[in-house]
């Protein structure tokens, strides 16, 4: 799975449109976002098949600016705090968080500034909670 960072006119249609033209090249989105910002917004989704996702939408006039790694971690719903405790190790690892969104299994998505580092600290956290 890959995060794609997609740059949208914002205006009525274009998360449609964009919906629309993966899921008619059976390409599902797993999780993400979307955030306005001014005539833009920044889409987040996590998809399978990134690079084939990217040709598809630029023939329709969406841009994706980035294709990023991500950490996809299971958090224990039964322990409160669980998020808090996992973004401080990655912060005191310095390791900044770029963007996080959840999938559809719950899980948390992070896109981290570095991806080998975070790798390792998610790992470490499987084995401590799990």
């Amino acid at each position: 799975m890959k995060d794609l960072e997609i740059i949208l006119k914002n205006r009525e249609g274009q998360l449609a449109l964009m919906g629309e033209t993966l899921g008619e090249n059976k390409i599902s989105i797993e999780g993400g976002g979307v955030f306005g910002n001014g005539d833009k917004a920044i889409a987040h989704f996590l998809v399978s098949e990134a690079e084939r996702a990217v040709e598809i939408l630029a023939e329709v006039g969406i841009k994706v600016s980035k294709i990023n790694d991500v950490i996809i971690q299971k958090l224990r719903q039964d322990m409160p705090g669980q998020l808090g405790m996992f973004c401080r190790q990655l912060a005191d690892d310095n390791v900044n968080i770029l963007v996080q969104y959840s999938d559809h299994s719950n899980q948390l998505i992070i896109v981290p500034d570095n991806f080998e580092k975070a790798k390792e600290i998610s790992r470490l956290w499987m084995n401590k909670w799990w």
